[in-house]
């Protein structure tokens, strides 16, 4: 086990000493960032080619509604106007989907949410593509709606999927139920007449979207070979290849994709949004065609975090051990599938927390629904469920009289405990110790007026930047909560990544270059690939080769597995070329000494080959001379199986990852604002790769949270499921004056199966940040607060 180590956050920043490069372990600055904040960086919407067209996308305005006829024509006469392209003028396949192919790419004969595509129109100019569609006469005839699970699997519901088939579909009670997951464990009645102590309590979790600033764009060019090269920002090249090339009628090795620009992810861009759009009318017309959404498209061409209920029975005996766990979890999936029954699989896995727990009952559902689709979002069904347990576990800490920390202390997982599923955790779990390190930071300084005896500076008061009260009726609480989350793609997915590694001397010295699919959306993978090959390789110039589907897929940039799994790709391409260098070596000079014979106890360092001893025995250029060495190497993590359909169990996670937040909030009981004045995090993150990118994705994982808590949801009418809240304007998100101090404690506790040792870090924080900011505004008001986000009528009850 790799020993602890512990930094604040403002001592981990300070170790970046601006150095651009470095190896791992330690703090390297992106080569992105400065263009990034000085507004230099090519995002895929400034993507330009000569004689494009611009393509736009009509949706419908109706959520559930019949399409009798389109008519096309008034489009067509647009001056200016080269294709306008319906369901029946698609050439091949109709449909696409990750999991099941269910969503079509231009509806055909009904719509199934607010803003489907019905058809889309290439123009010379933007705004006479949106003139165009605007021209399109589509006659609907509305249709019942399916919004919630009574309307949905009423006896007389529409069914938003008839005769579908997929292999989730015999294991559902209803059809227009995606996929449902149970976890059965233990004897849940012989526990409850056990119990001294009962909760049961529902809560409810909004509409969350990844609001990433980026909006989806991106670039279709047609190729002489009858292919065509798409330009895109997206989280998963290949697995867009493979969905496009079916729709385009296209060979998969003729529809060749390159990452362009990300603008933050979160989720969002694992489905296809405007990609297919603009393949199909590149190929129509024979053009380049650029697409880019507006800020209210955006809001309708992406999936969005699974709102949900859930109901919660805890059980517990009067010394404080939880007894057993009954819970029910309901996502809405909205009206495609999407990745709803993996995020089904990990809300029933992760549904207890962190906790040891024998006895347990669990369903959790994804429902078909005329609301907008969802699908992948930071935390990917962990988030909901994390939401009401560390709710419970506060409840039940409370009839017990219990400090709620302890209690959770008292009933933490630690390694070698068993998962719900009977997965044993066999990775260190130290989540007590989380818990102890977020209540042993300081506290933030108590209010500066109440010290001097009156307002000092009000805009440190909830709302206090529009001068809205000068702390009459401000409280303070303080929360706390810990969460767990899988790392990677689990289930028995075959989870692999592809890396590509080609040594050679330039200018007489040793160059690295590192060639991958992995989309980089803020991760950090630019910077970790790089420090992976200088620490394996022992070269200081590395070149990252840009992401595109020439090389072997590098899976999704999602489930905080790109570090672990692409990170792993590129440490064994690594592995390999060094072993290359070490043959090639001992055949040149291995007469020359006899180390040469122990490979072993060789190593490459500021480009020689060194003993263990430290002795230079040669160096690459001589090795390599003017060859070059060029492999390419997959990286698997240990296999996963699907859980039981019956009783939930089974090896279903390669990994687990953990943090602990205590949150500090203000809020003003007469007005219903909130100031979150301080978010501390405690996190296990394995081995951090590069300290400053770690710390970055804990305070942006934590703000992410903090949003759901209190400001973030797209809003929906129950009358007709449309959108009401399309845009920035009114769909929130914290800025910076919204983000408070966030101390931050990372432990390096290794895990023997992970490269390195290392954890996923990046969606661990937004799990436990939602509800220790509910805690805490909970200890402040004395209210319940069992849903988010919480809004200030839920605050003053008007």
């Amino acid at each position: 086990m790799a020993a602890d180590r512990t930094a604040s956050a403002p001592t981990t920043l300070t170790q970046a000493t601006g150095a651009t490069r470095g190896t791992v372990g330690e703090s390297t600055l992106r080569p992105d960032g400065t263009l990034k904040v000085t507004g230099e960086f090519a995002y895929s919407s400034d993507l330009w080619h000569e004689d494009m067209l611009w393509g736009f996308t009509l949706r419908s305005p109706y959520a559930h509604a019949a399409i009798r006829s389109i008519d096309t024509a008034g489009a067509l006469a647009v001056p200016g106007v080269y294709a306008v392209m319906t369901h029946d003028d698609l050439p091949a396949g109709t449909h696409y989907g990750l999991e099941i192919h269910d969503q079509p790419v231009l509806a055909k004969d009904r719509v199934r949410f607010h803003g489907e595509p019905v058809a889309i129109v290439a123009a010379d100019h933007p705004e006479t593509a949106r003139r165009a569609a605007a021209r399109i006469v589509v006659e609907y005839e509305e249709l019942p709606l399916v919004v919630d699970e009574a309307t949905a699997t009423a006896p007389d519901a529409p069914l938003l999927h008839p005769g579908r088939r997929d292999h989730h579909a015999s294991h559902v009670p209803h059809p227009n139920i995606v996929h449902r997951q149970p976890i059965r464990r233990g004897d849940v009645a012989a526990a409850r007449a056990r119990a001294d102590v009962v909760v049961r309590r529902d809560y409810e979790v909004g509409m969350q979207d990844q609001a990433f600033l980026g909006p989806e764009s991106g670039l279709a060019v047609p190729a002489e070979d009858g292919g065509v090269d798409l330009y895109i920002a997206t989280q998963w090249l290949h697995v867009d290849r493979d969905q496009l090339a079916p729709v385009l009628g296209l060979p998969a090795d003729k529809v060749r994709l390159t990452l362009s620009g990300v603008g933050g992810a979160f989720g969002a861009r694992e489905d296809l949004s405007m990609q297919a759009h603009a393949c199909l009318l590149a190929l129509r017309t024979g053009k380049p065609v650029k697409i880019v959404y507006n800020r209210y498209e955006s809001f309708f061409g992406h999936v969005h975090r699974h709102p949900a209920k859930l109901t919660y029975e805890h059980g517990a005996s009067r010394d404080g051990t939880l007894l057993y766990v009954q819970c029910r979890i309901v996502l809405d999936g909205g009206a495609y599938a999407s990745s709803s029954p993996a995020v089904v699989g990990n809300a029933a896995s992760l549904s207890i927390g962190p906790y040891v727990v024998e006895n347990v009952d669990v369903e959790a559902i994804a429902l078909y629904s005329n609301n907008p689709p969802c699908g992948a979002m930071r935390g990917f069904g962990a988030v909901q469920a994390c939401f009401a347990y560390e709710a419970q576990m506060d409840a039940v800490a409370a009839e017990l009289g219990l400090d709620p920390v302890e209690f959770r202390q008292r009933n933490a997982m630690s390694q070698g405990a068993t998962m719900p599923t009977g997965q044993l955790v066999d990775s260190p779990a130290p989540v007590a110790e989380l818990l102890r390190r977020v209540k042993a930071l300081p506290m933030p300084p108590e209010r500066a007026w109440e010290a001097a005896g009156g307002p000092v500076d009000v805009r440190a008061l909830p709302g206090g930047l529009s001068n809205t009260t000068h702390g009459e009726a401000v409280v303070r609480g303080v929360g706390y909560a810990v969460g767990i989350k899988n790392v990677g793609f689990s289930e028995g997915f075959d989870d692999y990544s592809t890396a590509r590694i080609r040594l050679e001397v330039i200018g007489g010295e040793p160059v690295a270059l590192v060639h991958t699919a992995m989309a980089e959306v803020g991760q950090g993978g630019v910077t970790v690939h790089a420090q992976i090959a200088r620490t394996e390789l022992g070269v200081d110039r590395v070149t990252l080769h840009p992401a595109d589907t020439r090389v072997g897929s590098a899976g999704s940039t999602s489930a905080s597995r790109q570090t672990y799994m692409t990170g792993g790709a590129v440490k064994h391409a690594c592995e390999a070329v060094r072993a290359e260098v070490l043959r090639r070596g001992r055949e040149r000079f291995g007469a020359a000494h006899p180390a040469w014979a122990e490979p072993g106890r060789l190593r490459l360092a500021d480009g020689k080959v060194v003993t263990d001893g430290g002795e230079v025995i040669g160096d690459l250029a001589g090795i390599l001379g003017d060859g070059a060495i060029d492999l390419e190497r997959e990286f698997r993590h240990r296999p996963t199986e699907p859980f039981d359909l019956r009783t939930g169990q089974g090896f279903g996670h390669v990994q687990y990852s953990f943090c602990a937040h205590r949150a500090v909030v203000e809020v003003d009981t007469e007005l219903g604002l909130v100031k979150v004045v301080e978010l501390a995090a405690a996190q296990d993150v394995g081995k951090a790769i590069n300290p400053l990118s770690v710390v970055g994705q804990i305070h942006g994982g934590s703000t992410q949270g903090l949003g759901l808590a209190v400001m973030e949801e797209i809003v929906v009418s129950r009358d007709g499921a449309r959108v009401r809240n399309p845009s920035f304007t009114d769909y929130l998100i914290p800025t910076i004056l919204d983000t408070p101090a966030m101390p931050v404690e990372v432990l390096e506790l290794a895990d023997d199966h992970a490269p390195y040792g290392l954890r996923g870090v990046g969606e661990a924080p937004t799990l436990s940040s939602t509800p220790a900011v509910v805690a805490a505004i909970r200890a402040a008001t004395g209210l319940p607060l069992r849903r988010v986000p919480v809004r200030p009528e839920h605050l003053t009850g008007t």
